[in-house]
């Protein structure tokens, strides 16, 4: 365990006095060449972030170590309460690293002295800066890597045969449903909810995309914490928007009914050659993870990276929102004890410099704007951090941050919408009663 001083909030009160009375930042305390990080990384992007430090450090002189923690939202709690915090820390979610700095267990990054948080924030897409303001309205976090969801899946080769080319804008995408349904080629989408205890969630990420589109991150920050309801105009024409594009007839192989028993990782159709007779569906939106649960021969073309039959494009948002959103999740990191040693890693890890490792040996994506996509190894790779990089702004998962109860309610309730058991206002009323 590194002996950095624990930063508290008395010892912040202190630093805030002294600052009060120079008129200067009080200096970060001398370093002693260690910094650690806990993280909820898995066993390869785990080895390649330790790869980035390991190349920081020969330069830096600082060493870092990065411990991977199998349960990470339980064990860093538990590390909390034992008194073994790390330096800093990556949550998953930015809710725990909110409830932490709430309790008092992180620093404010604009009280840590030797970060330039104004650097860090500049190169970011909008959206990832504000992502961990916690209660005193601080800034608590910043995104170390990303993922994303607003991306569709096709079949190159399927399009070829039928003469189809990927939409860039909303309406051409509304053409292409329609062509192949007029052609009778197959189904348009391919779109399973079903994931066992925790189906539903496909739902939210599409009706997350839309109203992150359609109104902006504020207003989707102000639907995540209940004061835009489920019910109100901003949020219905969301549903309105998903249910044209889902439940309108034809459009997904069995309607809604058949999506809400469909697996989400259900991918065979996009690669069927059989037309509707054999299921076969051109449209997959879902997140940049959804490779995994491609057919294995499909799976050896990408790692040979050979995109006969498997690509991707960035899903085209409405022409009348506010703008291109992106929907993913990420990594962001909160400080718990902080020197100059743990300032300088900061000043690197809030950057656009980490991934010219990782973007080479993981699912690395990076959420900074000025991020060099040509270190992604291929250009499947490279399409999805080019839809991070040029997103108007961006959106975390909002179902993953909305309270367990509303989330586990939107679950429920938005499948029975999508199975046509209940109509939008009574799934709305349900979702919103568990605030």
């Amino acid at each position: 365990m590194k002996k950095a001083i624990r930063f508290s909030v008395a010892a912040a009160a202190v630093a805030a006095t002294g600052l009060a009375l120079t008129g200067c930042a009080p200096a970060a305390p001398e370093g002693d060449g260690e910094v650690t990080i806990y993280g909820a990384y898995g066993e390869a992007q785990a080895a390649a972030f330790q790869a980035e430090l390991d190349a920081w450090s020969a330069d830096s002189g600082i060493k870092v170590t990065f411990t991977s923690l199998a349960s990470f939202d339980t064990d860093i709690k538990v590390k909390i309460e034992a008194g073994e915090t790390p330096d800093i820390a990556m949550w998953p979610q930015p809710g725990g690293l909110k409830d932490q700095a709430d309790a008092g267990n992180l620093v404010a990054l604009d009280e840590i002295a030797g970060f330039d948080l104004a650097a860090a924030k500049s190169t970011l897409v909008p959206g990832w800066d504000t992502l961990a303001v916690a209660g005193d309205g601080k800034l608590y976090g910043l995104p170390v890597s990303a993922n994303v969801k607003t991306l569709v899946f096709y079949n190159p080769a399927a399009f070829a045969e039928h003469g189809y080319t990927v939409p860039t804008t909303d309406e051409e995408l509304t053409a292409l449903i329609e062509k192949i349904k007029s052609d009778g080629a197959g189904y348009p989408w391919c779109a399973g909810i079903e994931s066992g205890g925790a189906t539903g969630w496909p739902f939210t990420d599409w009706l997350e995309q839309y109203v992150l589109d359609y109104n902006g991150p504020e207003t989707y920050a102000k639907w995540i914490t209940g004061d835009v309801t489920f019910d109100s105009p901003e949020v219905t024409k969301a549903v309105d928007k998903v249910s044209e594009l889902l439940l309108t007839d034809g459009n997904v192989n069995g309607g809604g009914v058949s999506m809400a028993t469909d697996g989400f990782g259900n991918t065979a159709p996009l690669f069927e050659t059989g037309g509707k007779a054999a299921g076969q569906c051109f449209l997959l939106r879902q997140g940049s993870f959804i490779t995994d649960f491609f057919p294995d021969n499909i799976k050896a073309e990408l790692a040979a990276n050979d995109y006969t039959h498997a690509d991707v494009f960035a899903l085209p948002a409405p022409s009348d929102g506010a703008g291109a959103g992106v929907l993913g999740g990420g990594d962001t990191f909160g400080v718990f004890n902080y020197d100059a040693d743990v300032a300088a890693v900061l000043n690197f890890i809030a950057s656009d410099k980490v991934g010219t490792v990782m973007a080479g040996k993981s699912s690395f994506v990076s959420p900074h704007k000025t991020f060099d996509t040509s270190l992604y190894p291929n250009d499947l790779g490279k399409k999805v951090g080019e839809t991070m990089a040029n997103a108007a702004f961006f959106g975390f998962d909002a179902s993953d941050q909305m309270p367990s109860e509303v989330n586990a309610e939107f679950w429920a309730a938005g499948t029975e919408y999508i199975a046509g058991k209940i109509d939008w206002p009574t799934a709305a009323g349900r979702i919103q009663a568990k605030y």
